[in-house]
């Protein structure tokens, strides 16, 4: 399993009204934490886009255990529990200062050829840096 750690720092643009972090913004955070995670393998968006890779999401779960709040520096633990395929799937833990789980989450991303907008396999770059943390 590949699991890393990013943080985020809460914005009052975040938040709804009563300071909480609204709930359509844990996908944003997702996203961070997966971004994060690729660029920690040395596996860059820009560049897979810009070799005619893209990556939509194709699912996304979301659970809300705890509020979020203003200010507070969030830690994003991005993993992928499994090698990808056509498919890569990263699960995620939002977790406070306090180390107290706040949000999990579950998303599911496709490759996909620009070109044609038909699946493909994942990028052998990707399985490469990805492949140590799966042998036993």
């Amino acid at each position: 399993m590949f699991t890393h750690e990013t943080t985020y720092r809460v914005r009052y643009a975040d938040t709804d009204q009563m300071g909480y972090v609204y709930y359509g913004n844990y996908g944003r955070l997702y996203e961070i934490g997966r971004v994060e995670a690729l660029r920690s393998l040395g596996v860059h968006y820009r560049d897979l886009e810009a070799s005619g890779v893209w990556m939509p999401v194709y699912d996304l779960h979301c659970r809300y255990l705890q509020a979020a709040r203003y200010d507070d520096l969030l830690t994003i633990r991005t993993s992928i529990a499994k090698l990808p395929t056509a498919r890569i799937e990263f699960e995620y833990e939002v977790r406070n200062e306090a180390d107290t789980l706040l949000n999990t989450g579950q998303t599911t991303l496709v490759f996909v050829r620009a070109a044609n907008q038909r699946p493909m396999p994942a990028p052998t770059e990707l399985i490469q840096k990805l492949a140590p943390f799966f042998q036993s």
